[in-house]
C-alpha cells in the first residue's frame, strides 16, 4: 500500500522533487537532499476482532498512513512569501490521495493534518490518511 501511495504522489504534475519512505525519513537531519519532499510512512494499524464464529479468520484492519511534507518557502527580499507553497502542496497531496482505491481496500480518507516542525527555513507538515481492508485466513 505504501508503494502505491508513493507512486501516486510521483504521477505527472507532481509537486515533489522526492518521494520516499520511513527509513529514508529517519536519515533526514535538517533537510532532505531535494525539496519539496514527501515521506510516506505507516503510522498505526488497528484490527477488529475476528468476524467469523467458525472457519477461517476474517478481520477488518484500519491503517493510518502519514505523508510528511518537507518544504521551504522562498521569500522576497523584504521577507514576504512569494507564494504560500505549503497550502498548494497540502491541497494537491490531499486531492491525489482522497478516494484512491488500492486493491480490495476501501477508498483512502483524510483524517488530519498538522505542522510537526518548523525550523532552519523548512516546514514539516504531516497529513494522516486512513484506509480499511480485510485480512482473511486462506
Amino acid at each position: 500500500m505504501i508503494a502505491e501511495i508513493k507512486q501516486r504522489l510521483l504521477e505527472s504534475g507532481t509537486k515533489f522533487a522526492l518521494v520516499e519512505g520511513a527509513t529514508e525519513l529517519a536519515q533526514v537531519k535538517d533537510r532532505p537532499t531535494a525539496l519539496p519532499a514527501a515521506y510516506v510512512i505507516p503510522l498505526e494499524e488497528v484490527s477488529s476482532p475476528n468476524s467469523r464464529a467458525t472457519g477461517p479468520i476474517l478481520q477488518r484492519t484500519e491503517a493510518d498512513i502519514g505523508v510528511v511534507i518537507i518544504l521551504e518557502n522562498v521569500g522576497s527580499a523584504d521577507g514576504d512569501a512569494v507564494t504560500d507553497e505549503l497550502e498548494t502542496v497540502k491541497n494537491w497531496t490531499r486531492r491525489q490521495l482522497v478516494g484512491l482505491e488500492i486493491g480490495d481496500a476501501d477508498p483512502i480518507e483524510h483524517v488530519a493534518g498538522e505542522i510537526i516542525k518548523a525550523r532552519n527555513g523548512t516546514v514539516w507538515f504531516q497529513h494522516t490518511f486512513s484506509v480499511a481492508y480485510f485480512e482473511q485466513e486462506e
